[in-house]
């Protein structure tokens, strides 16, 4: 079976997803093109290679009105402060709708934000109607969920399964103050999937990420047999390191093989 492999040793997010997978189709320029040209609003993406710990992996970014969104707006899209900026989950349904892609493509990316929505909605006592997003992070997260599923879709893998996810330690910090790590938003999604924390500092998976691995793993798994055929590495843009100061390589690693019916 075709069998798509997702190893979450330094957690995931959509971006580190989304680059990963770019590394594992024939042509990941023409996939960047095409992403460009399927009418998600204001939103610029480009595709680089980089070198992190020696290794070569691929890094996307995602501009808006012409600006990259900070770090704390990339990994919590639930801002409440400039008003006039916000989405709802409405208007994001209509988004997604109203992209160029198949019907199935749609569908999917629907779903997952429906994920992501509906843990923000629990964390924040709110109905999902009431949940707002950020303008910036919003078109990020949908980058992100709708490029993942161009990919699954293009890749089209019989079964996908994922490592047990490390979620990091410690606090990070929102607009509303510090929360605990994982983020409330992130934890409500991640129930029932195998997590870990560790020595590491910091939020290592994003609510996106933690969306797009509950939608589409099949399994999760602590041992993957399978026989590899090609591995891709989406390098996540912040830095790690161990106490000895020797940086740990941010990346999520996909890999595309064969394994047993």
């Amino acid at each position: 079976m075709k069998t798509l492999y997702f190893e979450c040793n330094m957690g995931a997010a959509g971006d580190m997803l989304m680059s990963a997978l770019t590394e594992l189709i024939p042509e990941p320029s023409a996939f960047i093109e095409k992403l460009n040209n399927i009418g998600i609003p204001n939103v610029k993406i480009e595709r680089n290679t980089v070198s992190k710990c020696g290794i070569s992996g691929t890094e996307i970014n995602v501009f808006v009105h012409g600006h990259e969104e900070d770090e704390n707006m990339h990994e919590h899209h639930h801002r409440e402060h400039h008003t006039h900026c916000h989405t709802g989950i409405k208007e994001v349904r209509e988004i997604i709708n109203g992209l160029d892609v198949s019907d199935k493509i749609k569908a999917d990316a629907s779903a997952v934000y429906d994920i992501l929505a509906a843990a923000e909605s629990h964390v924040h006592g709110r109905p999902v109607e009431q949940i707002h997003f950020h303008e910036i992070g919003t078109m990020d997260a949908v980058v992100d969920i709708v490029g993942v599923c161009m990919l699954m879709d293009e890749i089209k893998p019989d079964v996908i399964n994922t490592s047990h996810i490390h979620v990091g330690s410690g606090q990070v910090k929102c607009a509303h103050g510090l929360l605990p790590v994982p983020a409330p938003a992130t934890a409500h999604i991640l129930q029932g999937v195998p997590t870990y924390g560790g020595e590491i500092k910091g939020e290592l998976c994003t609510p996106t990420g933690a969306a797009l691995l509950k939608y589409f793993t099949d399994n999760f798994v602590k041992v993957n047999s399978m026989t590899v055929e090609k591995i891709g590495y989406g390098t996540g843009k912040r830095r790690f390191y161990d106490d000895d100061g020797t940086e740990i390589l941010s990346a999520v690693r996909a890999m595309l093989g064969e394994t047993d019916a």
